[in-house]
């Protein structure tokens, strides 16, 4: 694996990797998204939705092991939601890899800094302080 991240040591090979990386996962979660929208429509495309009541996300769609489950059942509105997730997970996964390559270059100041980040942004996702 090291020398994985060794034939990325300059900093236009770094930038390459983590723009395809974005890109990469900007259509998969796009390709999701579409595939479950397929597949919503399909079923539910012809029923008449009620806008005077206000229906949020079902509970199982809330979390990732209920999407999970949504998915290996092939619901769509779970399909479309692990592709929101994949999209939201994107960002996420560029943050580590920056780390990663700051520590390759050896620039331990940015890496502390972009570990400070990802940690602010994981506590912030997994510690439920948004309600």
């Amino acid at each position: 694996m090291r020398n994985f991240f060794n034939s990325f040591s300059t900093d236009r090979d770094v930038a390459a990797l983590v723009g395809k990386l974005l890109r990469t996962g900007v259509v998969t979660a796009s390709i999701v998204a579409f595939i479950g929208g397929v597949v919503y429509l399909t079923r539910h495309g012809a029923e008449v939705p009620d806008y005077k009541v206000f229906r949020g996300a079902p509970e199982n769609l809330r979390h990732f092991p209920g999407i999970l489950e949504g998915v290996m059942s092939f619901s769509g509105a779970a399909i479309i939601q692990l592709g929101v997730v994949i999209l939201l997970a994107t960002p996420i996964v560029r943050i580590f890899f920056s780390a990663i390559a700051f520590a390759i270059e050896k620039d331990y100041l940015y890496v502390v800094i972009t570990l400070i980040v990802l940690g602010i942004i994981v506590f912030g996702m997994v510690g439920g302080l948004g309600g």
